[in-house]
This record gives C-alpha cells, sequence and structure tokens, in this order.
C-alpha cells in the first residue's frame, strides 16, 4: 500500500480562502504541543510536589493560554505597541507585495533580505558622505538610491537566470549572505561613526535625512509608500497587459509562450519591482525607526515577508492583512519572551510552522490523497 498526491480535476474556490485560516488554525495546535512538551521538560515528573505527569500537563495547558493573550492579544491593548505593530508591518509588506508579484509569475526570488541590506547601503551613502545637507531632495534621493540599490541586486540572479540558466532560488538566497556580511564590513569598517567610541554604527541620521512622522507617533510617512505600492501592484495586476502576461506566464508558461510572451523579460521585471521595494523596505528601516547604518537592518523581514504573500493569497491587498499578522508575531515573540522565559527563537518557530502549514493546505487545493493498494500475492502464485 502506498500514498499518492493526485492533482484534482477542479479546485475549491472555497479552499483556496479557508486554506489560511486552517493552516493558522495547525499552527495553534503545534504551538500548544510545543508549549506542553516545553512545560513537561522542566518539570521533574518523579517528584510528588509537581503534581505528576497530570499536574504537568494541566500546567502546559494554562502556560499555552497565557502565552496566546501576551503573542496575540496584549500586544494589541496598548497604543504604543500599536505604533510599534505599524512600525513591524510596514517593512514586511512593502517587501511582500513585490514577491507576490515575482511568485505569481512563477519566478521564485527568495533573497529580499540581502536586498533589504543593500537599498539600507545605497540609501545610506548620502547622509554618511555628505551629513551636512538637509535640503528638501535629500530624503527623496535617499529613497531613490535604496530603490536602485535592491533593483541592482535583485538583478543578479535574474540576469543570471537568463543567461545561464541558474535556479533562481539558490542564487538569491546565497546572495543573502553576501549582502549582510557586505553591511557588517561596512558598518564596523569604513562606513562607521568615527565619533562612536569604536560602536560599529555609522553616524546617526539628523534633520531632513529622517522620515517624517505621521500624527505625533512613531508611525512614519513609510506606511504610505506601503497602500500605494499595493494599489499600484493591484493596477498592474488587474488592468494592465504586464499584469495579463504574469498571471498567464505562471499559470501557463506554454500558453504564454504561444501567445508571444517573453518568459526571460519578464522574470527580469518581476525581479527589479520587488529588489525596488525591498530596497525601499532597507532605506526606509535606516532613514525611519533605526536611523543609522547598522550591522544588522532587519530581524529577518525579506524571510518573514515570504510567509505573508502566501498567506496573503499573492494578492497586495491580502498582503497588507497577513503582513499585520506577522508583525503580531515579533511583538508577541518579544513578550513571551519576557513574561513567560521562553526562547528569542520562538518567533522564528512559530512562523516556520505557519509557512509549512500554509504550503501544505495550499498543496491540497491542488492535489488530493489516493491510498494505491499493493495486490496480494496469493501462495504459489509466481511472478516473472
Amino acid at each position: 500500500m502506498r500514498v499518492e498526491l493526485v492533482r484534482r480535476g477542479e479546485r475549491s474556490a472555497a479552499m483556496a480562502y479557508l486554506s489560511p485560516l486552517l493552516a493558522l488554525l495547525l499552527t495553534l495546535i503545534g504551538g500548544a504541543l510545543i508549549v506542553i512538551v516545553w512545560r513537561l521538560s522542566t518539570v521533574d515528573l518523579s517528584n510528588p510536589a509537581s503534581g505528576g505527569f497530570f499536574g504537568a500537563l494541566q500546567q502546559g495547558f494554562v502556560d499555552y493560554g497565557r502565552f496566546l493573550y501576551v503573542f496575540f492579544i496584549e500586544p494589541l491593548t496598548e497604543l504604543w505597541s500599536l505604533e510599534e505593530l505599524v512600525a513591524k508591518a510596514t517593512p514586511i509588506i512593502l517587501v511582500a507585495i513585490g514577491l507576490s508579484l515575482c511568485y505569481l509569475s512563477n519566478t521564485w526570488n527568495i533573497g529580499a533580505e540581502g536586498q533589504i541590506a543593500v537599498g539600507a547601503i545605497t540609501g545610506s551613502f548620502l547622509p554618511i558622505f555628505f551629513p551636512d545637507w538637509h535640503g528638501p531632495f535629500m530624503l527623496p534621493a535617499m529613497l531613490i538610491l535604496g530603490m536602485l540599490g535592491g533593483m541592482a541586486y535583485a538583478a543578479i540572479p535574474a540576469l543570471l537566470k537568463i543567461r545561464f540558466g541558474t535556479n533562481e532560488i539558490l542564487t538569491s538566497l546565497m546572495l543573502v549572505y553576501v549582502a549582510q556580511l557586505f553591511l557588517d564590513y561596512l558598518a564596523r569598517g569604513p562606513w562607521r561613526n568615527p565619533e562612536g567610541h569604536n560602536f560599529p554604527d555609522s553616524r546617526a541620521f539628523d534633520g531632513g535625512q529622517v522620515l517624517p512622522t505621521l500624527f505625533d507617533t512613531n508611525i512614519r510617512i513609510s506606511l504610505i509608500f506601503v497602500f500605494i505600492a499595493a494599489f499600484a501592484a493591484w493596477f498592474l495586476m488587474r488592468w494592465t497587459k504586464m499584469g495579463f502576461q504574469i498571471k498567464v506566464l505562471g499559470q501557463a508558461p506554454r500558453a504564454g509562450a504561444f501567445a508571444g510572451f517573453s518568459q526571460n523579460r519578464m522574470v527580469l521585471m518581476t525581479f527589479l519591482i520587488s529588489g525596488a521595494l525591498a530596497g525601499l523596505a532597507g532605506i526606509c528601516e535606516v532613514a525611519g525607526p533605526v536611523g543609522q547604518l547598522r550591522t544588522s537592518v532587519s530581524p529577518g523581514y525579506g524571510f518573514t515577508a515570504i510567509i505573508v504573500a502566501f498567506l496573503g493569497r499573492l494578492n497586495p491587498i491580502g498582503a497588507i492583512f497577513a503582513g499585520f499578522l506577522l508583525a503580531l508575531s515579533y511583538l508577541g515573540g518579544e513578550g513571551a519572551q519576557i513574561a513567560l522565559g521562553m526562547s528569542d527563537q520562538t518567533t522564528r518557530v512559530f512562523q516556520g510552522m505557519l509557512l509549512f502549514f500554509v504550503l501544505a493546505c495550499d498543496s491540497f487545493i491542488f492535489y488530493r490523497l489516493q491510498i494505491v493498494r499493493t495486490p496480494t500475492l496469493q501462495t504459489g502464485t509466481v511472478t516473472s
């Protein structure tokens, strides 16, 4: 007997929308198992004072209830934490919108984390080398340089795929580490603040080199870029010929080729768009909440955006809602670390489980399990 995946003749439209909710439910169940096992591992079950196995099990459920509150509810109860939520969601959504276009065209950009770093580097060039320039064109020039840097870096795996047929998943992923090491080198070396007492950071940006805030809060105007990018991507996919080509080449590459659509041109275009948005996210972080170029400008936003893109069903508007959910996981993870003493990797574990269940549920939209029974050989049967 063996189990096979058989392609469905027609996919369920309802399941396409319920899949993220089902993935979220499975993630919560998986999280419960992790917390309970963690609780069992911290208790001496042979000690009667600990309540034994069932006492530890009961305490595990109590801990998980508290964990869910700290992880998902508590960050929404204070104004400052809501501002932090928006600040963390902004770069994730920007990157996810670009990645959604890539994935819709069946092009797999996994290196947005590196494109964020390069965007931060190129956008920081002006305030580091011209610290006295605070004119009205300073900030726009920084943003444009950040986007160009992200575009140029994203073009590398695209051109390698077009020219040599390399796998863009591997090349874009490997370039992440090149960009991060180069950023680390600059922040510790030639771009380090000479008056910074040997701390590995650049000089702090100020004046016209910093993104303005909105409504006397910590929310930066980069939030406006999110809505502009989401609307532009939605309009591109809904009303333009290029959006039609992206969808056709993503769903039926041979049909697209027969229609005369260029797969190579689409690979380059989608990589450039996603790289530009990732670079914009990078410079917005440096010119916004961070305020200077550091050895690391992103705690994994580029990888989290992959989950956001799929959780948002590769829709620019859906990415906004999914981005806030994943940003909540960052705040909740920090809260669980402080309140419950859990590992700082808890956030990564939950995000990894969520991506796994999203992809697994999506697979069952297009495929179904089929059990194939192997015929039982009768006694005396001769096989060749």
